[in-house]
């Protein structure tokens, strides 16, 4: 080949190897082959992913390793740091003291410098309680959260620095080898001795001034010391809310419901009228009962109230009270307004209740200034339409009758503010739910208490409405000794936020009634049997005798009076001046024995039953409740001897519930055992 070609093809391949410059577009397009390289996914086999969980393994040990090197090493130049500072022995000066010259220039290995302890023990102290220096790094031990109760070398700085603490002074004793050379049992003797030939050269009236003026300060602490008393002796500012705790218990008083006051101790502690308090002592009442003592507060702050308690508990006088004083700061009734209705209105279930709250009321009402009239069903309407031409405060009536009176327009509720339904349980199973009703829904509607907790506000609802003059907000309370869902449905839909106030157990007996069960079948046994009670002298009059229809009440009557013991009856299909009658003379004496009804076993009030009998069992428990309530009245003692028969069976179970909460009644062992008594609903439950 020529050289002429060769030098060519030799300058083509130097130009060919010669590097160019990437331009900016292979650069990004590089880069994004790159990062789409990076996204995808790799795949690692078996061994690579353990080869690399072992790297990462030694990685974290030798890691490890270095931290716990770093933290021995922090702990070793503390501990050299510590002893290099101060040398300690336990139990003397350092090691290793600070030497100073001495007056000829030397210095003294031996001595101490008071000035470098001075510094050391409050360097020390400062490391004690303010830290260590922050030079330092605090190491963190395993053990920091767990409490060590032995002492550390450094937590006793002064006895280590300080020599003062190394030799303890000791009290020098001298004389008889006590402090001062005093002897104590010396000197005790001694005061005794004088002190006794005091007491002897005292004159007798030396004597009884001394015991005088230790009785008097005796007197006074025991005045100015509260502390411990119970809540009889405590003046009213004294109690605390322990006291009024053990108030209730000692009354069996248990209350549900927001801002409930204290109850009343007694009639002058309270926030009754002056005039309504004047009445109460005229007529009698000296103590307040447990319902009286906590409803009667709750009644004053015109709060809506439900109040359970036994029969015979003086619930009349519990509602009777606040509505005398609600009404006495209502205007009274003239020409203007006393044919707009009453102020108050109380619901009985019977005629009888009715008439005896109407004679209860009257105690009350008449010295206030207050007409009280009845409506109760049995007497004609034209009386009772006499009786309101003048207009009355309160109103007790049965629902029925009142019903008709609303119809017929005998009678209008445009300002009835105050209502109470007394027994209202009985009025709802008696039918009269849709009467009630009615006559709720009959009351005004411009002064109904919000249903928010404005209600439990005792300072709003004492007040006027809207600013309305004598305008008050209406108050609803309800009585009853048991409260079934019927009453409760009713609560809900007429009580704004009441308080309920509960004593003893609601539907429970009275604890002063000794309940007696004797299992008799045959009717001939049974009358035997009641002629051997009424005639066995064991028993006072008045006594009742419950049966369950109106031909057994003539049956009972009859084989009583043939036996020489005065007996009457009672039960609905007699005339109501009949019925009025027959109470009457059992109250005032002129019979012995009252045969009744059901109609007889609410709210009736004869004083001192001693005995009352259930010939035939009532249906349920609620009704031998009532019935065996009307003894055992007021505090005093009673009996109640119950009949039961093998068509009784449907309340074996709660009869027997009811005797075993009595503390002064047995349960028979025939009544006990029996297989009905085991279950509630008794056979009819079984056969079920």
């Amino acid at each position: 080949m020529p050289k002429e070609d060769v030098d060519m093809k030799d300058a083509d391949t130097s130009a060919n190897n010669r590097k160019v410059p990437i331009s900016i577009e292979e650069l990004v397009k590089a880069k994004q082959q790159e990062k789409l390289e990076e996204s995808k996914p790799k795949f690692l086999t078996k061994e690579e992913r353990a080869k690399i969980a072992l790297e990462k393994r030694a990685k974290e040990v030798e890691e490890k390793r270095r931290q716990q090197e770093e933290e021995r090493q922090q702990r070793a130049e503390l501990n050299a740091k510590a002893r290099q500072d101060l040398d300690i022995n336990r139990f003397g000066y350092e090691s290793r003291p600070h030497s100073r010259p001495d007056r000829h220039g030397k210095h003294d290995k031996g001595s101490v410098d008071d000035e470098s302890i001075g510094n050391k023990e409050v360097e020390m102290v400062k490391r004690r309680y303010m830290g260590i220096d922050d030079k330092v790094k605090k190491v963190k031990r395993r053990n920091d959260k767990k409490f060590v109760f032995d002492w550390n070398n450094d937590d006793d700085t002064s006895r280590d620095l300080n020599p003062i603490y190394n030799h303890r002074h000791s009290a020098q004793l001298y004389g008889r080898g006590h402090f001062a050379g005093m002897e104590v049992k010396g000197n005790k003797g001694q005061a005794d001795f004088y002190g006794k030939l005091l007491a002897s050269r005292r004159t007798t009236m030396e004597t009884a001034r001394m015991e005088e003026l230790e009785d008097k300060a005796q007197q006074k602490e025991r005045k100015t010391n509260y502390a411990d008393r119970h809540w009889s002796e405590k003046p009213l500012d004294q109690m605390r809310e322990r006291d009024w705790r053990i108030f209730k218990e000692d009354f069996n008083i248990a209350c549900k419901g927001g801002s409930i006051p204290n109850p009343i101790r007694r009639w002058e502690e309270s926030t009754i009228d002056a005039n309504v308090l004047r009445v109460i002592h005229e007529v009698g009442y000296t103590t307040p009962t447990p319902i009286q003592r906590q409803a009667i507060p709750i009644g004053l702050q015109n709060r809506d109230l439900i109040g359970i308690a036994e029969t015979g508990s003086g619930k009349t006088a519990s509602f009777l009270i606040p509505l005398l004083q609600y009404i006495s700061d209502l205007p009274k009734l003239d020409e203007s307004n006393q044919a707009n209705g009453p102020y108050a209105l109380i619901l009985a279930p019977t005629r009888e209740l009715a008439q005896q709250i109407e004679k209860e009321s009257l105690k009350f009402a008449v010295p206030l200034g207050f007409n009280c009239v009845s409506i109760v069903g049995g007497h004609a309407l034209e009386d009772q339409s006499f009786a309101l031409r003048n207009g009355a405060e309160i109103i007790i009536a049965t629902p029925g009758r009142l019903k008709d009176c609303l119809d017929r327009r005998i009678l209008v509720l445009s300002q009835c503010t105050y209502v109470v339904m007394d027994e209202a349980d009985r009025m709802i199973n008696m039918g009269f739910e849709a009467d009630v009703n009615f006559i709720l829904d009959a009351l005004p509607a411009s002064n109904i208490k919000p249903d928010t907790d404005d209600a439990e506000d005792a300072s709003k609802m004492t007040k006027v409405v809207d600013g309305v003059s004598n305008l008050k907000y209406r108050q609803t309370t309800m009585f009853s000794a048991t409260m079934p869902p019927a009453v409760e449905r009713l609560a809900k839909a007429y009580l704004r936020r009441p308080a309920v106030v509960t004593i003893g157990q609601a539907g429970q007996a009275v604890e002063t009634v000794e309940q007696r069960v004797e299992m008799i079948s045959d009717e001939f046994r049974k009358k035997n049997r009641l002629l051997e009670l009424l005639q066995s002298k064991q028993f006072a009059p008045p006594m009742i005798v419950f049966v369950n229809q109106r031909r057994s009440c003539d049956t009972v009557a009859r084989a009583i009076t043939s036996m020489g013991v005065k007996a009457v009856t009672l039960h609905g299909g007699k005339q109501q001046e009949q019925r009025e009658a027959a109470l009457e003379q059992l109250r005032n004496g002129r019979m012995d024995v009252l045969v009744a009804t059901e109609v007889a076993g609410r709210g009736i009030d004869i004083p001192n039953v001693s005995l009352v009998v259930n010939f035939d069992m009532a249906k349920n428990i609620e009704e031998y409740t009532h019935r065996i309530g009307r003894t055992g009245r007021a505090g005093k003692s009673g009996v109640a001897i119950t009949f039961l028969s093998s068509s009784d069976t449907d309340v074996y179970y709660d009869l027997k519930q009811m005797l075993q909460k009595s503390s002064i009644s047995s349960v028979p062992a025939e009544l006990r055992n029996h297989e009905a008594a085991q279950v509630k609903g008794g056979m009819r439950r079984l056969r079920e």
